[in-house]
């Protein structure tokens, strides 16, 4: 069951707002988060994944995807949620990570896939200051589609943490 962006960006047509950005969404535990659909690059169902000793419990593992080396993070782990059972739905979602000083390509495992939006720039608002009790630097924007919140999370700054880093590298 894999799903290349290209046919993701398919399913959404061709007529979109010039104004608006788009994003991949999908669910942990009853949230919805988002991902800007640019940095989709394929969508697979959960598989096996080979485990790298010394890693931290929310990175999972590495996947060999066409002769490269996916390292694969949990992000229900990654957020401090509740580590259920992987089922049918549960995904990865394999995103093009931008670093400093170069692009990798990483998977996220997430509860399952929900719906694909443009959200429009104007409707994008800024993540709530909690001070230095919660961290939000991973949070890009709050939006607002067909009534429910919807969580934009900024990849570059959640998939860029020292612990991962240090797995690419284990893995290059």
């Amino acid at each position: 069951m894999t799903t290349p962006a290209s046919e993701v960006d398919s399913v959404i047509g061709s007529e979109t707002d010039p104004d608006a950005d788009q994003f991949l969404t999908f669910v942990l535990a009853t949230e919805e988060y988002g991902v800007d659909i640019l940095r989709v690059r394929e969508i697979k169902g959960w598989d096996s994944v080979t485990p790298i000793p010394n890693t931290p419990s929310y990175i999972k593992g590495v996947i060999n995807l066409r002769g490269t080396i996916v390292p694969i993070v949990d992000l229900r782990q990654r957020f401090g949620m509740e580590e259920i059972e992987y089922g049918p739905m549960t995904v990865v979602i394999v995103l093009k990570i931008e670093c400093a000083d170069r692009d990798r390509i990483m998977g996220i495992v997430v509860d399952a896939v929900s719906d694909v939006y443009d959200v429009p720039k104007e409707e994008m608002k800024d993540a709530p200051d909690f001070g230095s009790v919660v961290d939000t630097e991973f949070i890009r924007g709050l939006a607002t589609v067909e009534e429910k919140m919807i969580i934009i999370l900024d990849i570059d700054h959640l998939l860029s943490g020292d612990e991962i880093i240090m797995t690419d590298k284990l893995t290059a």
